[in-house]
């Protein structure tokens, strides 16, 4: 069994308060879970309004499998409207 834990810095510009990010949050979460059914948290940044931190893990059999989903997510991240993408870090256990 592998495990993959991806980690993602977002910025989110256009949040003027908590409650728009977390709007912002949530969708982007949602939409994750749904295509790429892994387990997703806001895991940092709590309190910033347009900063976050999301921890997302996914548990295969194979490291290559696992690995590709990751840079899936990695991915489609980039290329939402919602967040940038600061920087991500992945892990295989």
């Amino acid at each position: 069994m592998i495990v993959g834990i991806l980690t993602v810095e977002l910025r989110i510009p256009e949040s003027l308060s908590l409650k728009e990010k977390r709007m912002v949050i949530k969708s982007i979460k949602d939409k994750i879970r749904n295509k790429f059914n892994v387990s997703v948290a806001e895991i940092g940044e709590h309190e910033k309004w347009q900063a976050s931190v999301l921890g997302m893990a996914y548990v295969g059999t194979e490291k290559i499998h696992v690995d590709q989903a990751l840079s899936k997510i990695v991915d489609f991240i980039k290329e939402s409207r919602q967040a940038d993408l600061i920087n991500y870090n992945t892990e295989l256990l």
